[in-house]
């Protein structure tokens, strides 16, 4: 079973046992977060969408928080002696998926 779920602006797909990196959320290490914001749920052939979603949650546990990798913003014009650098290193965190609940499913 999979499912489509948003947070942090994105959607994401994910599985039972898996781990990703999500935009950051507040919550503290080893705690267990609920999503249930789903845009879809699937379960071999048969998907389910829209109203059928009501009481489907995504469970997860938060891993870790960090900061990714610094990405690197170089402008320049040549022949004007115009160059100008800056970096950025975003947040996130990483959770585990630990259960996909269908909720009231018909």
């Amino acid at each position: 079973m999979y499912a489509i779920l948003v947070t942090g602006g994105k959607q994401y797909r994910v599985l039972q046992g898996e781990t990703l990196r999500v935009e950051k959320l507040d919550v503290e290490e080893g705690s267990t977060i609920t999503f249930d914001n789903l845009l879809m749920l699937g379960d071999g052939e048969s998907i389910t969408l829209g109203d059928d979603l009501k009481g489907a949650t995504v469970t997860a546990t938060v891993r870790a928080h960090g900061r990714a990798d610094k990405v690197r913003i170089v402008k320049f014009r040549r022949r004007k002696h115009h160059r100008k650098q800056q970096g950025h290193r975003q947040h996130y965190t990483e959770i585990e998926i630990t259960g996909i609940s269908a909720g009231g499913k018909k």
